[in-house]
């Protein structure tokens, strides 16, 4: 594949690439950024996984005028957590350039200290619709001087009810832009929006030959058992199995955990606390099986998620390919599951293909004692970002006065007020024990 530094990009900006192992072009980027540098609108095809953000990030940063300090780029995500994750993958392409700034504005945090940061200026602003949009209609935010619109993972915008929403979004960036349209699938209403609101888009579609799903389904009586019996025969590292309702989501996962499966449950009533601290564990290994409804899944990014169960059917196609689509990242090869009953007979025809296996359920087994246990479990510190707090700190307090070994601590996540770090489930309770002292200050800390 093709190298960055075949495009016209700043010298400053291909060596900060190159730093960050973008060592060639995925198919996506090689495809989209000529077209996107040349000036022209695109609606692209491209999978959650296949590169497209940093294909739209390289393109938009590239044309930035940092010394202009306006938002030159809006970039409308479904949900939070997509939008923190294409504003920290922007900001690590960002550092070709100093005092360039990215801003996110999602719905669930305070309003009043959005409007302190907007007062003083970003260049790119990130955000759901909706807390977008009140910015606007406010007047806290200003896009007169707006170049490039991107609608990422446009379909499940739609698909969640944004569709209004964004349009009144699109009203308030001017006519003269460049508007990048990003979507796993191409169905008609995605294709009616590019009309609206593109002018005359180049259409890139690539499909993920690299990402190797392999794709079962099971006919089964007692969905839980089999459930059950996929995990003991297929020992996923980790799993993330998809529930039509809240309720099930619940009773699917407390199912899961009496049988020796650690499991968390994720739907739509849990407060946004709630939702951190289970997105946290199963993001650093502290949980090994996700069950979740399919709103509240969207935005969530685990790059290493080696298996996918459908204990429910989707209600379409295009939904199935976003489920499966989270598995089988960066070329390694993936597991999606489906389940269904006899009475599902006809739901299940529109899934026959030659690429996927219809097997017996007595293929599945489960032998006696077994149990799926993380490799870690997640440590809260009562601190983060406001009080200082880096990684460097965290990682040398449990190296130094704790005496771990760096193979013993996993993921460190900082927030504004908290922070989560993941460790090793033999040594987490002797941690929880001991005062924990970051920067000579003391703090609070807790086992999730």
């Amino acid at each position: 594949m093709p190298s960055f530094a075949t495009l016209p990009l700043p010298d400053s900006l291909v060596s900060t690439l190159e730093s960050l192992g973008f060592d060639a072009m995925t198919p996506i980027q090689e495809a989209a950024l000529p077209r996107i540098l040349e000036g022209h609108d695109l609606i692209a095809k491209a999978k959650t996984g296949s590169g497209k953000t940093a294909a739209f990030g390289v393109g938009l940063l590239a044309r930035l005028d940092v010394k202009r300090f306006k938002p030159q780029a809006l970039v409308l995500c479904p949900t939070r957590e997509l939008a923190d994750q294409v504003a920290k993958e922007l900001r690590r392409i960002a550092r070709f350039a100093p005092n360039l700034k990215i801003l996110t504005l999602c719905g669930g945090t305070a309003f009043g200290p959005q409007i302190g940061s907007l007062a003083h200026g970003a260049h790119v602003v990130v955000g759901t619709p909706g807390r977008v949009l009140k910015h606007l209609q406010k007047k806290t935010l200003v896009l007169d001087e707006a170049t490039t619109l991107v609608l990422d993972e446009a379909d499940r915008m739609l698909d969640m009810g944004f569709l209004e929403e964004v349009e009144e979004v699109i009203a308030f960036v001017p006519r003269a832009r460049q508007t990048l349209l990003f979507s796993a699938t191409f169905p008609e209403d995605i294709v009616a929006l590019s009309q609206r609101i593109q002018r005359e888009p180049q259409s890139v579609e690539v499909e993920a030959q690299d990402n190797r799903v392999i794709e079962r389904f099971y006919e089964t009586s007692t969905k839980p058992e089999a459930l059950l019996r996929a995990l003991a025969t297929f020992t996923p590292s980790n799993a993330l199995v998809f529930v039509n309702t809240k309720v099930e989501a619940n009773t699917v996962a407390d199912f899961l955990f009496k049988r020796g499966v650690d499991a968390l449950s994720l739907h739509g009533d849990l407060e946004q606390y709630q939702r951190n601290d289970v997105l946290v564990q199963f993001a650093n290994n502290s949980c090994s099986v996700l069950v979740a409804t399919e709103v509240a899944a969207r935005g969530l990014d685990i790059k290493a998620l080696a298996m996918v169960i459908n204990y429910d059917l989707p209600h379409t196609l295009e939904s199935y390919t976003h489920r499966i689509g989270r598995t089988a990242r960066a070329g390694e090869e993936g597991l999606a599951v489906s389940l269904y009953t006899s009475r599902e007979w006809e739901k299940i025809a529109q899934y026959e293909a030659p690429s996927r296996h219809f097997e017996r359920e007595d293929a599945l087994h489960v032998s006696r004692g077994f149990s799926m246990k993380p490799p870690f479990r997640t440590l809260v510190l009562e601190g983060g970002k406001k009080d200082k707090l880096r990684p460097g700190d965290i990682l040398g307090a449990l190296t130094g006065e704790m005496g771990l070994e760096a193979k013993e601590i996993g993921k460190i996540d900082i927030y504004d007020k908290q922070s989560y770090v993941a460790i090793s489930q033999a040594r987490v309770d002797e941690v929880k024990e001991k005062r924990f002292k970051v920067k000579k200050k003391i703090f609070p800390t807790w086992v999730l």
